[in-house]
């Protein structure tokens, strides 16, 4: 359960947090967002990452092997890892309406790869 737990806020932590880093690239299509100087765009964005850590935080305390989760400190950052690249792949997809080529599918499959050697008890 601990570790459903964790990989659920991390997922909500990195939506968030994409959001945060990229969100702000799309403002000036937005109507309230086309004269919004940089620093209202890093306030919005601090705001939105305030939320990232609302639930990143608890994920790896929750998650954290030595607080009686599941993950080393090394499997968590790894899973945060793949967490962050198919939040973003999903929205640069959808927000941005980017096409991925071959080499970004095959480099964030090598990741994903990355995981499995993580994870793997040798």
């Amino acid at each position: 359960m601990k570790g459903f737990i964790t990989i659920a806020f991390l997922l909500i932590s990195n939506t968030f947090m994409t959001f945060a880093w990229y969100g702000h690239l799309k403002f000036k299509d937005l109507s309230w967002g086309k004269n919004l100087g940089l620093f209202s765009i890093i306030l919005i964005s601090w705001g939105l990452a305030f939320f990232e850590y609302l639930f990143q935080v608890p994920a790896n305390r929750i998650g954290f092997k030595e607080d009686g989760g599941p993950f080393s400190l090394v499997q968590l950052k790894t899973i945060q890892e793949a967490i962050t690249l198919l939040v973003f792949m999903i929205f640069s997809i959808i927000v941005f309406k980017q096409r991925f080529e071959w080499n970004h599918i095959l480099g964030f499959g090598l990741i994903v790869l990355a995981v499995f050697v993580i994870f793997k008890k040798w």
